[in-house]
């Protein structure tokens, strides 16, 4: 048992409604995508759900996050509405990018949804520099850094803490540590065994927690949110998961031994939620019921909008590229 505050009834609800919906959300881009309806790549989340579900519960819509190209669920957990993010996915003039950037290069800065990058790790030097903006603002702003196991290899991953720690940067980093970075084991390319433990190094503090758990995970978030908030510097959180599906849609993830999924999947995170939410009494069945039909259906309406809006004009191509227009 952790000492980490738990979160309350109201916000376990919370965190469980932004996990059903990126559940479904997912569930549903695979089923456009086989139909052939979607022709993108796509990085499935299912089995992470928690972890972004937990720390968007405690941000505000002022607060900054950056994610990768596994990250249409820390999007949709702080909020990225789903009209605008079926739009980009479906190459449409609605979508929040207007169609140009796909579900890798989403961005929606209303609610400090800034950068979804493409780019290995790129999203931990970017919350640095939004820290250091946020700190120079001194409005209590935090700046979240998701990113995976892979991409703690990496030098953005050892510059990045060192000057967020040195600087007392208001970040926290996330590493969804789901196991396997693209094709490989976590034990076949990292050799510490937790990553958490290379904050030392660098002098702030690091934290290994059950990603899956929302008491863990939120309670680990909360206390680096107000530490970030009060002024003392960044926190490393290693959230522990396993993803579900291969490295992208199409990856049958050959390179991960059955029993192992198998074992994961019987840890279903979001599943076991809603079953502890009825055991607790914080839900009845009806309610969630009620709950899911809603998201289901507030999908249904976002996937109808996006393939009955226009594709994006050719003119599109050259705009937003360059300050100036080349001739």
């Amino acid at each position: 048992m952790s000492n980490y505050p738990k979160p309350d009834a109201a916000t376990l609800l919370d965190i469980y409604k932004k996990a059903a919906l990126i559940r479904f959300n997912d569930e549903r881009v695979i089923k456009e995508m086989t139909a052939g309806k979607l022709i993108m790549p796509f990085y499935s989340t299912q089995g992470q759900e928690i972890i972004p579900s937990s720390v968007a519960a405690n941000l505000t819509d002022d607060d900054y996050i950056c994610t990768i190209y596994r990250g249409v669920h820390d999007m949709l957990a702080k909020g990225f509405p789903l009209e605008a993010l079926w739009g980009e996915l479906a190459g449409r003039v609605n979508g929040s990018c207007k169609g140009k950037g796909g579900p890798m290069h989403l961005t929606y800065p209303k609610k400090g949804m800034m950068v979804t990058t493409g780019v290995v790790g790129s999203s931990m030097p970017i919350a640095v520099g939004l820290g250091w903006a946020a700190k120079l603002d001194g409005k209590g702003q935090v700046s979240i850094a998701n990113f995976g196991d892979g991409a703690s290899n990496i030098g953005a991953f050892h510059e990045s803490l060192n000057m967020a720690a040195l600087w007392d940067l208001p970040v926290i980093f996330i590493c969804q540590n789901n196991r396997y970075a693209e094709h490989t084991s976590f034990a076949n390319s990292t050799k510490v065994e937790r990553i958490a433990i290379r904050a030392a190094s660098y002098g702030m503090e690091g934290v290994t927690v059950n990603g899956n758990d929302p008491d863990e995970m939120y309670g680990a978030v909360k206390v680096a949110v107000e530490r970030a908030r009060a002024g003392e510097g960044p926190t490393l959180i290693e959230a522990m998961t396993f993803r579900f599906n291969g490295h992208l849609v199409g990856d049958a993830a050959h390179y991960i031994p059955r029993e192992e999924l198998a074992a994961a999947k019987e840890r279903d995170p979001v599943p076991a939620l809603r079953k502890r939410l009825l055991a607790d009494g914080v839900a009845r069945e009806a309610d969630l019921d009620g709950i899911e039909a809603e998201i289901k259906a507030a999908i249904d309406a976002a996937v109808i909008a996006a393939f009955a809006a226009e594709l994006p004009d050719v003119a599109e191509l050259k705009r937003d590229v360059f300050a100036h227009e080349l001739a």
